[in-house]
């Protein structure tokens, strides 16, 4: 989404890519809402690639901790490849928001969006970064969305730069949704099946395109109400597969079959392997079919008889042959 707070500003001459990570930390009632986890894999797997990276949070005692070298969440891989970073100046923390944007040319957003009782997703953690990078900036920026949100958020996030960007410079929004999964966060950013880039004009696409070069993934471009979309349909479309694939699980397991090599096959596309998240989620309910079900306590649309209901009068004894 490009916008013109004011007069345009020019583009940042070429140079080292920084890429600021900006999280928040912020306690209400009972709940302590903790960020971190998808801004500091961002930023770490960015700087590991070569590019210069300065990640921003507002708790203090966290950024201290980051600083000496440790980390407060647990991922594998994570904490080695902090150190490496911080020790060879590629990356750093600060509790400046001004600071943060000052030094670099692509900014993230990577804070929580918790459920209200009502159902509703609450925004105001983006609001409330949003408003601080519209009162740091000076010059152009491209602001990048990495949270889960809903549909039209970015178009949330460019008025709220807009109104409280007192410089009034030119700056661009992009969604740019993460598929990181806990326990494999790390391997999962350095091999990328796809990433995502939504915009609403084509100024920052070469810069976001610049950003993730050294992934060699394949890189979707597209509007950023569709990018938005695709983070939630892409979730949906996981528990799907692995709804499909156990009840796949449940036929085999009544009819003889091996669900595991029927998995391997399902992953595999035009001759190749499929990506690994397709592969992933091809066997992922393996693991949770471990006892057999009786024909007789399946759907009738899932019996084994339904589907192989004749035994030949050659075949092995308690094989089920296709009718």
């Amino acid at each position: 989404m490009s916008n013109q707070a004011g007069a345009p500003s020019p583009r940042p001459e070429p140079g080292p890519t920084w890429a600021g990570c900006l999280g928040k930390n912020e306690r209400r009632e009972d709940r302590a809402h903790w960020t971190g986890y998808v801004g500091l894999v961002t930023g770490t797997c960015f700087a590991e690639v070569g590019h210069e990276v300065i990640c921003v949070d507002c708790d203090a005692d966290k950024v201290k901790l980051l600083q000496q070298g440790g980390i407060p969440i647990y991922e594998p891989g994570l904490e080695e490849l902090v150190r490496k970073n911080v020790a060879a100046s590629r990356l750093r923390f600060t509790t400046s928001t001004r600071e943060g944007v000052d030094h670099s040319q692509v900014v993230f957003i990577a804070v929580p969006t918790p459920p209200l009782p009502d159902g509703s997703v609450d925004l105001s953690f983006i609001e409330g970064v949003a408003r601080d990078i519209a009162r740091a900036m000076t010059t152009y920026r491209i602001v990048v969305d990495k949270s889960t949100v809903p549909v039209r958020t970015g178009e949330k996030v460019a008025e709220t730069i807009k109104r409280y960007c007192k410089a009034k410079v030119d700056f661009d929004i992009v969604s740019n949704p993460e598929f990181l999964r806990e326990g494999f966060a790390v391997e999962d950013f350095m091999k990328p099946d796809r990433v995502v880039i939504g915009v609403q004009s084509e100024r920052p696409v070469a810069a976001m395109k610049e950003l993730y070069a050294p992934y060699r993934a394949p890189i979707v471009v597209t509007d950023i109400n569709s990018a938005e979309l695709i983070k939630h349909a892409a979730n949906s479309f996981l528990a799907l597969k692995i709804s499909y694939i156990n009840a796949v699980s449940v036929i085999c397991e009544a009819s003889g079959a091996n669900i595991q090599e029927v998995a391997n096959a399902l992953a595999w596309t035009n001759g190749s392997a499929g990506s690994s998240s397709t592969r992933r989620s091809a066997s992922a309910a393996v693991a949770f079919r471990r006892t057999s079900v009786p024909s007789s306590e399946l759907p009738r649309s899932w019996a084994a008889t339904s589907l192989c209901s004749k035994k030949s009068s050659g075949s092995t004894p308690g094989r089920w042959t296709a009718s």
